[in-house]
């Protein structure tokens, strides 16, 4: 019962703590990125800047 209980904590701490982050091409999110350092950016993260702060696009159809 124990180990039930904390996986459900856990669980509940997780989704809790990925609520908090701003959606990817955001303001917020960007601003986030240009904070942090570079070197601690995943490609994906890399990339997704790039496209999203760096080379804007209007076409939100």
């Amino acid at each position: 019962m124990q180990k039930l209980t904390g996986l459900l904590l856990g669980v509940m701490a997780v989704t809790w703590l990925s609520a908090c982050a701003p959606e990817v091409g955001s303001e917020a999110w960007c601003k986030q990125m240009k904070a942090k350092d570079a070197g601690d950016w995943t490609a994906n993260e890399a990339t997704d800047y790039a496209k999203h702060c760096v080379f804007k696009s209007d076409d939100k159809k």
